[in-house]
Protein backbone atom coordinates (compact mmCIF):
# COMPACT_ATOMS: atom_id res chain seq x y z
CA UNK A 1 0.00 0.00 0.00
CA UNK A 2 1.64 3.53 -0.55
CA UNK A 3 2.79 5.57 2.09
CA UNK A 4 4.26 8.65 2.05
CA UNK A 5 5.07 11.75 4.86
CA UNK A 6 5.43 15.27 4.71
CA UNK A 7 6.83 17.53 7.47
CA UNK A 8 5.99 21.06 7.22
CA UNK A 9 7.40 24.05 10.31
CA UNK A 10 4.66 26.85 11.04
CA UNK A 11 5.48 29.30 13.46
CA UNK A 12 2.28 29.10 15.36
CA UNK A 13 1.67 27.24 18.57
CA UNK A 14 0.55 23.79 17.67
CA UNK A 15 -2.76 24.09 19.01
CA UNK A 16 -3.48 26.88 16.41
CA UNK A 17 -1.69 24.79 13.93
CA UNK A 18 -4.36 22.12 14.67
CA UNK A 19 -7.83 24.22 14.45
CA UNK A 20 -6.46 25.37 11.04
CA UNK A 21 -5.90 22.15 9.66
CA UNK A 22 -9.41 21.01 10.65
CA UNK A 23 -11.15 24.03 9.26
CA UNK A 24 -13.23 23.45 6.28
CA UNK A 25 -13.00 26.71 4.90
CA UNK A 26 -8.98 27.11 4.62
CA UNK A 27 -8.97 23.52 3.38
CA UNK A 28 -11.33 24.67 0.55
CA UNK A 29 -9.21 27.66 -0.39
CA UNK A 30 -5.60 25.33 -0.23
CA UNK A 31 -7.60 23.60 -3.30
CA UNK A 32 -8.91 25.97 -5.29
CA UNK A 33 -6.89 24.62 -8.35
CA UNK A 34 -8.83 21.91 -8.34
CA UNK A 35 -12.30 23.74 -7.51
CA UNK A 36 -12.40 21.55 -4.44
CA UNK A 37 -15.59 22.53 -2.23
CA UNK A 38 -17.15 21.03 0.31
CA UNK A 39 -20.90 19.71 -0.56
CA UNK A 40 -22.07 17.52 2.17
CA UNK A 41 -21.57 16.93 5.85
CA UNK A 42 -19.78 19.65 7.67
CA UNK A 43 -19.29 21.93 4.29
CA UNK A 44 -18.13 24.70 6.41
CA UNK A 45 -15.99 25.53 9.62
CA UNK A 46 -14.36 23.32 11.95
CA UNK A 47 -15.24 19.81 11.76
CA UNK A 48 -14.76 17.47 14.77
CA UNK A 49 -14.71 13.58 16.08
CA UNK A 50 -16.76 11.60 14.16
CA UNK A 51 -17.99 14.25 11.53
CA UNK A 52 -17.65 13.61 7.66
CA UNK A 53 -17.69 15.92 4.78
CA UNK A 54 -18.19 15.05 1.07
CA UNK A 55 -15.40 16.86 -0.99
CA UNK A 56 -16.78 17.34 -4.58
CA UNK A 57 -13.30 17.96 -6.96
CA UNK A 58 -11.27 17.59 -10.68
CA UNK A 59 -8.28 15.62 -10.62
CA UNK A 60 -6.67 14.33 -13.33
CA UNK A 61 -9.60 16.08 -15.46
CA UNK A 62 -12.40 14.04 -13.63
CA UNK A 63 -14.98 15.38 -11.04
CA UNK A 64 -14.67 13.05 -8.18
CA UNK A 65 -16.08 12.77 -5.11
CA UNK A 66 -15.32 11.53 -1.69
CA UNK A 67 -16.48 11.15 1.55
CA UNK A 68 -14.34 11.28 4.57
CA UNK A 69 -14.81 11.44 8.32
CA UNK A 70 -12.99 12.12 11.13
CA UNK A 71 -12.13 8.83 13.38
CA UNK A 72 -9.47 10.11 15.88
CA UNK A 73 -8.74 13.45 17.92
CA UNK A 74 -6.83 14.59 20.37
CA UNK A 75 -6.40 18.07 20.54
CA UNK A 76 -3.84 19.57 19.67
CA UNK A 77 -1.65 17.12 18.59
CA UNK A 78 -3.49 14.58 16.37
CA UNK A 79 -6.03 14.10 14.26
CA UNK A 80 -6.91 11.16 11.64
CA UNK A 81 -9.31 11.31 8.34
CA UNK A 82 -10.29 8.49 6.63
CA UNK A 83 -12.31 8.20 3.18
CA UNK A 84 -15.63 6.43 3.84
CA UNK A 85 -17.00 6.76 0.16
CA UNK A 86 -14.76 7.83 -2.91
CA UNK A 87 -12.35 6.64 -5.32
CA UNK A 88 -9.82 5.36 -3.46
CA UNK A 89 -9.81 1.31 -2.56
CA UNK A 90 -8.42 3.16 1.24
CA UNK A 91 -7.21 6.53 2.23
CA UNK A 92 -6.08 7.16 5.95
CA UNK A 93 -4.51 10.64 6.94
CA UNK A 94 -3.19 11.25 10.09
CA UNK A 95 -2.20 14.94 11.08
CA UNK A 96 0.49 15.26 14.14
CA UNK A 97 1.08 18.42 15.53
CA UNK A 98 4.41 18.76 17.62
CA UNK A 99 5.96 21.51 19.41
CA UNK A 100 9.32 22.87 18.04
CA UNK A 101 10.64 24.09 20.90
CA UNK A 102 10.59 27.90 19.85
CA UNK A 103 7.07 28.75 19.70
CA UNK A 104 6.34 26.67 16.64
CA UNK A 105 4.68 24.07 15.30
CA UNK A 106 6.01 20.73 13.77
CA UNK A 107 3.24 19.58 11.72
CA UNK A 108 3.60 15.86 10.08
CA UNK A 109 1.40 14.53 7.63
CA UNK A 110 1.14 10.43 7.23
CA UNK A 111 -0.95 8.93 4.25
CA UNK A 112 -1.67 5.40 3.44
CA UNK A 113 -3.78 4.77 0.80
CA UNK A 114 -4.80 2.18 -1.91
CA UNK A 115 -5.67 3.87 -5.62
CA UNK A 116 -8.63 2.76 -7.19
CA UNK A 117 -9.08 0.09 -9.93
CA UNK A 118 -7.25 -2.24 -8.51
CA UNK A 119 -4.03 -3.94 -10.32
CA UNK A 120 -4.29 -1.58 -12.93
CA UNK A 121 -5.31 1.66 -10.32
CA UNK A 122 -2.16 0.10 -8.41
CA UNK A 123 0.30 0.46 -11.35
CA UNK A 124 -0.85 3.74 -12.30
CA UNK A 125 -0.51 5.03 -8.93
CA UNK A 126 3.06 4.37 -8.68
CA UNK A 127 3.38 6.47 -12.44
CA UNK A 128 1.61 9.63 -11.40
CA UNK A 129 -0.96 9.53 -8.28
CA UNK A 130 2.04 9.10 -5.76
CA UNK A 131 3.49 12.46 -6.88
CA UNK A 132 0.13 14.33 -7.42
CA UNK A 133 -0.62 13.42 -3.92
CA UNK A 134 2.72 14.25 -2.25
CA UNK A 135 1.87 17.87 -4.00
CA UNK A 136 -1.48 18.15 -2.86
CA UNK A 137 -0.37 17.79 1.01
CA UNK A 138 2.39 19.99 0.28
CA UNK A 139 0.74 22.36 -1.56
CA UNK A 140 -2.35 22.23 1.36
CA UNK A 141 0.52 22.46 4.00
CA UNK A 142 2.03 25.35 2.28
CA UNK A 143 -1.06 27.65 2.06
CA UNK A 144 -1.84 26.59 5.94
CA UNK A 145 1.86 27.36 6.51
CA UNK A 146 1.76 31.41 4.88
CA UNK A 147 -1.78 31.91 6.12
CA UNK A 148 -1.08 31.10 9.58
CA UNK A 149 2.25 33.43 9.48
CA UNK A 150 0.73 36.29 7.78
CA UNK A 151 -1.69 36.30 10.04
CA UNK A 152 1.10 36.50 12.84
CA UNK A 153 2.89 39.02 11.45
CA UNK A 154 -0.10 41.23 10.82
Amino acid sequence: MPHFETTTRIRVAPARAFEASLDIDAHTASMASSGERAIGGVTAGRIGLGESVTWRARHFGVVWRMTSRITAYEEPSRFVDEQVGGPFAHWRHEHRFTSDGAGGTVMRDVVDYAAPFGPIGAVVGWIGLHRYMVRLIVARNEYLKDSLESAVSE
